[in-house]
Parts: structure tokens; sequence; C-alpha cells
């Protein structure tokens, strides 16, 4: 059975540029998160063998997510110029090395990366996705998996029952009912992580939980 190996790359820059020490070359430019990237997929590689992979990079600009609520992501500051100056740079290293780079317009790298995630599962693949992302639980089925280089941890079903307390096609409606405070997403009001965990083992579907809602004090 074929693997196709996905890599969250917006997710490991940020996490590079900020978990390492400011690196630079000897015209002092900032390279630490380069290092850091290319290292993460060299780790990969050798430890994740697979026969297609690629690396998913966030596109400039907003997304539909913008169109739909124009306060998404508004919380955040702007990109250092710091982190800025290694992305060409860093995208060319990743494909002399032989990574693919997949940036689409209009949709985040995560969305690229679900998108793919389900036609492969459909063509009987197996996915392996880097990301330290929490959301991209929500893909996790018996064929797509993920793992943290950063972190070694790795989250098939199993993993995400025992990490959330819940099925990662729970994880969806997990998010709704909490919100997101990093991409300044709103929950339900005075719905915490315990009450949406308690809710959606109750009651499975945040459909059903909405059928119930009148027996909520």
């Amino acid at each position: 059975m074929k693997t196709l190996l996905l890599v969250d790359g917006s997710s490991y820059l940020y996490r590079a540029f900020h978990g390492l020490p400011d690196l630079r070359n000897s015209r002092q430019e900032p390279t630490g998160a380069i290092y850091g990237v290319l290292n993460m997929l060299r780790k990969l590689h050798k430890e994740f063998p697979s026969d297609y992979s690629a690396c998913v990079f966030d596109a400039k600009g907003k997304t539909f997510r913008n169109d739909l609520y124009p306060e998404y992501k508004a919380n955040r500051s702007a990109m250092p110029d710091d982190l800025r100056a290694q992305i060409q740079p860093l995208h060319e290293a990743i494909t002399a090395m032989g990574w693919p780079i997949i940036i689409q317009e209009g949709v985040e790298a995560d969305d690229v990366i679900g998108t793919l995630c389900k036609e492969a599962s459909q063509h009987q693949f197996n996915v392996v996705v880097s990301t330290g992302d929490k959301d991209l639980a929500q893909l996790v089925n018996d064929r797509v998996t993920l793992i943290n280089t950063m972190t070694n941890e790795k989250l098939d079903i199993e993993g995400v029952k025992n990490k959330f307390g819940l099925m990662p096609s729970q994880i969806i409606d997990y998010l709704t009912l909490i919100g997101d405070t990093s991409d300044n997403v709103p929950g339900v009001e005075k719905v915490g992580p315990k009450t949406a965990l308690k809710w959606l083992n109750e009651y499975q579907t945040l459909d059903n939980i909405v059928a119930h809602a009148s027996e909520f004090s």
C-alpha cells in the first residue's frame, strides 16, 4: 500500500522561528527558521519513508474565512521581518531537496492538507501528516495519522481519543463549541473545554446538542 507524507510547512515555519535561537549567516541574515524546518524534513525523510511527499504552505493574503468572518485572525500581529526574509530561501532549499511545495491562494495550508488526505484515503493511500496544529486531529482516520517531530507525538484514532477524550470526527464540533482564541474565533458563550467534552460525550454531535438544548439548565 502506498504512502503519502504531507508536511504542514506553515506550522513548522513559525514553530522553528520562535523555538530556535536567532541564528544568522555571515551576512547577518536570519536563518533559524530555515535551519529548523530543513532539519525537520531530513528527520521525516529518514523516519517516515513514503512513495509521495509534499510541503504545504499558506498563501499570501486573505482567505475565504476572512470573507465569512472579517475578524478572523485579526488579533495576530504582522509577520516579523526576520521571518518573512526566510520564506523564499526556505522554499528554494526545500525544492532543492526534492520536496514539492504546494501553495493555493484563497485557502490555508490546512485546507489543502485536508483535501489531499480525503483524496488519498479514497484511493487507498496511507497518509502521514506532519504538523503541530491540533485542529488537524479532525482528519485522523484508519488511513490518516498525525505526527509531530518536535514532540515525537503520534496521533492515530486511539491517540486522538486519549488526548482529547473524543473521536476525530467530533473535533470539529468541539472546536465550534469552545472557539479558538489563537484565530480570534469565538465559541459558544460560557462553554469551555470541560462542558464541550461533557456534552459531546453525552450527545455525540453538535446537531444533537442543539436538539437537546432545552434540557440544559
